[in-house]
């Protein structure tokens, strides 16, 4: 029998949270908790009808990226109503993207959005769910960035979103610095691709495109395939992308 693992994935009700987590949810031995805006939307409800490998469960949770309180509470609901006692893995999947145009059009207020949602929140995640992280087996704390945050490739994608882009920046140096402080812990941001989500095919259009390249599917077995086979010491604390190329930050 496998040993029982605990994963928590936020924005989990859509797009590629859903899929990665009913990846883990389909395997033996696995609670799958789901952190999701809004509990009781017909999106988060429906997560009940994925299918469980056996001995395995889901727990749904609230995390809204913008309540920095959200994951603090959403751990102690953990630990006092289903025991919760560690956490496997982590992967900060929730994130925003909602301003394409220059910087001199960028609004000041959108870019403290975007950085309140795409980086802070995932500090507070860090915060709240280390107690638990660090019992882990093998921790790993996945944070899903993008190569818009590239500071290398910027002049190459030139994608106009520059709130959502600085916002990635800021993310992938905070997941470097978790990586860094925490030997145990295997850190890292992974890029999933140009991805058919809402929000992957709304900065396609923005970009003279029908839709994104890469369908979830294809985003999420490759994202399943990097964390699985991730180690300290050839992974942790280096950019990661799900399709197996090198990404510079």
């Amino acid at each position: 029998m496998s040993a029982h693992q605990t994963v928590l994935v936020t924005g989990a009700n859509r797009g590629i949270g859903r899929g990665l987590l009913s990846v883990y949810l389909s395997r033996p031995n696995t609670t799958g908790v789901a952190a999701v805006r809004d509990p009781i939307s017909a999106t988060s409800i429906s997560l009940s009808s994925l299918p469980l490998g056996p001995g395995s469960k889901l727990i749904v949770v609230k995390i809204d990226s913008s309540v920095t309180t959200d994951p603090l509470a959403a751990i102690d609901f953990l630990k006092s109503e289903h025991k919760v006692t560690s956490l496997d893995i982590v992967i900060a999947n929730a994130g925003m993207v909602e301003f394409y145009g220059d910087v001199t059009q960028t609004p000041i207020d959108g870019m403290k959005d975007h950085l309140n949602v795409n980086t802070v929140s995932v500090l507070a995640l860090f915060q709240a769910v280390w107690p638990l992280l660090k019992e882990g087996k093998t921790p790993k704390f996945i944070t899903v960035s993008s190569t818009v945050g590239s500071i290398g490739e910027a002049e190459k994608w030139q994608l106009k979103a520059c709130a959502y882009g600085a916002s990635k920046a800021a993310l992938n140096y905070l997941t470097k610095v978790i990586h860094i402080e925490n030997p145990g812990l295997i850190a890292f941001p992974i890029h999933p691709g140009w991805v058919q989500t809402d929000m992957g095919n709304r900065g396609a259009t923005n970009n003279g495109l029908e839709e994104a390249p890469t369908t979830v599917q294809e985003c999420v077995d490759g994202m399943i395939d990097k964390i699985d086979g991730a180690t300290k010491e050839k992974t942790s604390g280096t950019f990661v992308s799900a399709d197996g190329e090198k990404v510079i930050w």
